[in-house]
């Protein structure tokens, strides 16, 4: 039966072997002398579990490789600081857009079927995911999305055209 050397003397043996790989990964020593010190606190958690007859180096190289990754991800995700803060994200409707005829003809419309149209069209859900929100069928769902459409086109097309801004080549409202 093998015996396992005592944890001291894997630092001093392969300790600039991990101390290579954790350099070669990241572009910076502070960073690799962070994973080369995370990579020996977790060896130390899970050296009494390892078989005395296990390939220590190999097994140090590979958690010296995953604690340098995630360094990696970790500074990734790290804000990033900058002079002044970035302008607030544009919306993808203006303000104005909810007074438009077509957002009045969506909220006219009864509840369920302004939430089918809304989950199916702005969405993208499936009926069956429709269905199981607004508690019916998948078919209800696809009844309530379609009559919901017919309705916007029927109320939209029946709009005044000078409301839709179109004239016909003698300027007179079509």
């Amino acid at each position: 039966m093998e015996t396992k050397e005592p944890f001291e003397t894997l630092v001093t043996r392969h300790g600039p072997v991990v101390w290579r790989v954790c350099r070669a990964v990241l572009s910076t020593p502070a960073d690799a002398e962070d994973a080369w010190s995370e990579t020996f606190l977790a060896a130390l958690r899970a050296y009494p579990e390892l078989p005395a007859t296990a390939n220590v180096q190999a097994w140090l190289v590979t958690i010296a490789h995953r604690k340098a990754v995630d360094v990696v991800r970790a500074r990734a995700r790290a804000a990033v600081p900058v002079a002044s803060p970035p302008e607030p994200a544009a919306h993808r409707d203006a303000p104005y857009e909810h007074d438009s005829p077509l957002w009045q003809a969506v909220a006219a419309l009864p509840p369920k079927q302004r939430h089918a149209v809304a989950y199916r069209y702005l969405g993208g859900l499936p009926y069956r995911r429709i269905a199981a929100l607004l508690g019916g069928t998948p078919e209800a769902a696809r009844r309530a999305a379609a009559d919901g459409v017919a309705t916007l086109r029927r109320t939209l097309a029946t709009r005044p055209a000078e409301r839709r801004g179109k004239t016909d080549r003698t300027g007179d409202d079509r």
